[in-house]
């Protein structure tokens, strides 16, 4: 796990958020906070230094690269919401659909502004993503 990045941290998570700088994404950021940890059933931990990660998996890939990545999570940034679904959004198309204004990075769904997508939606795609994952790698809380 040395050259893994992104690992986690001790910094608690309800003081990250206090520190977010926009008070729109601030605000964004407790009601994700919230949604994740009911959704999830799983504590919030800090993953790096902006990650608020849902549980966790264990990898090791053909290559025989491992590590541990934290299941789901997102990330108040400064010009939009970072929502991590794992393993991807390629078989989701039909969902996100129905989700709203957003849009897609290589591995990160990137949201303006919470009010702009379907909360419903949203605990759809967390849970396929989080079920299809288990079936790669088992989710750990």
């Amino acid at each position: 796990m040395a050259d893994q990045k992104t690992v986690p941290t001790q910094v608690a998570v309800a003081d990250f958020i206090a520190a977010v700088e926009n008070p729109e994404r601030r605000a964004d950021a407790v009601v994700l906070e919230a949604f994740f940890s009911r959704v999830t059933g799983f504590v919030p931990q800090m993953w790096g230094p902006s990650i608020i990660g849902f549980g966790r998996y264990r990898y090791r890939y053909a290559t025989g690269r491992e590590g541990i990545a934290a299941a789901t999570g997102f990330s108040p940034r400064k010009a939009e919401l970072s929502l991590y679904i794992m393993p991807g959004y390629q078989e989701y198309g039909a969902i996100l659909d129905r989700l709203g204004k957003h849009r897609l990075g290589k591995a990160c769904l990137y949201i303006k502004h919470l009010s702009d997508i379907d909360m419903g939606v949203l605990e759809e795609l967390v849970r396929r993503g989080l079920t299809d994952l288990n079936r790669l790698w088992p989710v750990e809380p």
